[in-house]
């Protein structure tokens, strides 16, 4: 299974991160000043369905796909900041998820998922861009470069799997804690970060950037995960795991695709992006010393690489 962020719990733990102590981290002296930058959710209509969504920054558009049981408010406002200098960044919630209208009855798939999310582009006048999918969210994207592949421009892959056969999950603890609907915060700090004493002080330092940019604007106060759409979110990694339709389906890419992984994510091993970047034609692949949330506590390095992979 992919790892769960933590609307579930994130107000209880922003509350717990208030009082931990700081750590410097290697990508600490890339933080900058929080812009002025205030953001401004929207609404587009997508057959039955309300899609809520907002962007923040200029240039070519980058729709980013977060994983299970989040909403577009948890990708790491740091980070964000550090892409949206080169990106137009377009962040959603779900069906179900967050400011969204309510899950439809009926088996959620990630192929529905994927449709969803390639008619959203296109409601909102963005009928083609470069698509990031973390986690759950790179499910979303692999199965929207292959169904709607006119809708992908570039692909990148972060702390993900192809489905099926090839899948490679992590021990049995960690799918437990992974699974967990009421993990604590530790389960939730050894899902993301290294098991290490900066890696814990790294993550709650991200948990105090959650709250510091939910209280000044710059991401939408908008944590609410029913526990009916994190379920039938899990519930669609059974499917997934299942079949090698996903897995097939990825020789047929032809564009151009950028797989990342952490060498010490516990929730989906780098076997995975390993074997991704093998079976998609021309795939380039980068590896990053830390855990599943990789791409926050290696923000500097990996916003560069997007740069410079979408060029």
């Amino acid at each position: 299974m992919t790892s769960r962020l933590l609307a579930p719990i994130v107000a209880a733990l922003l509350v717990a991160a208030a009082t931990a102590t700081v750590v410097v981290a290697q990508d600490r002296d890339d933080d900058v000043d929080a812009p002025a930058f205030r953001a401004e959710v929207r609404y587009a209509e997508v057959g039955d369905q309300r899609i809520a969504w907002y962007e923040r920054g200029s240039g070519p558009p980058l729709v980013m796909a977060i994983g299970t049981g989040s909403t577009m408010a948890e990708w790491d406002p740091a980070l964000l900041e550090l892409l949206a200098r080169r990106h137009r960044l377009i962040l959603f919630d779900y069906p179900g998820i967050g400011e969204s209208s309510p899950l439809p009855k009926g088996r959620l798939t990630f192929a529905w998922l994927a449709d969803v999310t390639a008619d959203f582009m296109a409601e909102i006048g963005v009928p083609q861009a470069d698509v990031l999918g973390w986690s759950m969210g790179g499910f979303v994207a692999q199965q929207l470069a292959i169904r709607r592949p006119g809708a992908v421009r570039r692909l990148i892959l972060a702390g993900t799997n192809p489905g099926g056969d090839a899948a490679v999950l992590g021990d049995d603890d960690d799918q437990d804690d992974d699974s967990d609907p009421d993990p604590s915060d530790e389960q939730i700090l050894r899902m993301l970060y290294p098991r290490t004493k900066a890696g814990r002080a790294e993550g709650r330092a991200f948990l105090r950037r959650l709250d510091t940019a939910s209280e000044d604007g710059t991401i939408p106060d908008d944590f609410d995960v029913p526990t009916a759409t994190q379920r039938a979110q899990v519930a669609a990694e059974d499917p997934w795991l299942r079949s090698n339709a996903n897995a097939d389906g990825l020789r047929t890419l032809a564009i151009p695709v950028l797989v990342t992984g952490g060498r010490l994510d516990p929730v989906t091993p780098p076997e995975n992006a390993r074997w991704m970047a093998r079976r998609i034609p021309g795939a380039r692949l980068q590896l990053f010393a830390d855990s599943h949330a990789f791409l926050f506590s290696e923000r500097a390095r990996f916003a560069a690489l997007i740069d410079d992979f979408l060029g």
